[in-house]
């Protein structure tokens, strides 16, 4: 897939509404899956920077895309822990990640990710430990 295809695996949840969520695509060399995101200003702390419970949300969202696509079409995951540094203050706007998975086995993966604003600056990283289970039956719309 190059950077300009649809992601098959870009579903709108409310949850990926709410953070702005938009596929970019994944370097096929690199295996690095990239996707962006919008923080708004109902995003912002006291400090008029962007909370960081968005920013993780926005690091898990990126994580869980560098993994889904690799996945087949009966097996989801979830996050079963993130560790989020915070290394910049991150002004309120547009946000990538850049995410790959650095290790799998039969049960789960390790998947990094980065967040990073305009300017290239990384405001913050995080390391996502993923499950695999079963994807849950699903309606006559595709939704479960």
């Amino acid at each position: 897939m190059t950077d300009t295809e649809p992601a098959p695996i870009d579903v709108v949840t409310p949850a990926s509404r709410l953070i702005g969520r938009r596929w970019i695509g994944v370097d096929p060399q690199t295996g690095v899956a990239r996707a962006a995101f919008l923080a708004r200003e109902e995003f912002a702390n006291r400090h008029g920077i962007v909370h960081g419970g968005f920013l993780a949300a926005m690091l898990d969202s990126g994580a869980g895309f560098a993994l889904l696509g690799t996945l087949p079409p009966d097996r989801t995951m979830v996050t079963a822990r993130l560790d989020v540094e915070f290394l910049k203050p991150a002004p309120l706007g547009p946000f990538e990640t850049h995410a790959r998975v650095v290790s799998r086995d039969a049960r789960g993966a390790i998947v990094t990710a980065d967040l990073i604003a305009p300017d290239g600056v990384v405001v913050a990283r995080a390391q996502a430990s993923m499950r695999f289970i079963r994807r849950a039956k699903t309606d006559d719309r595709g939704e479960p």
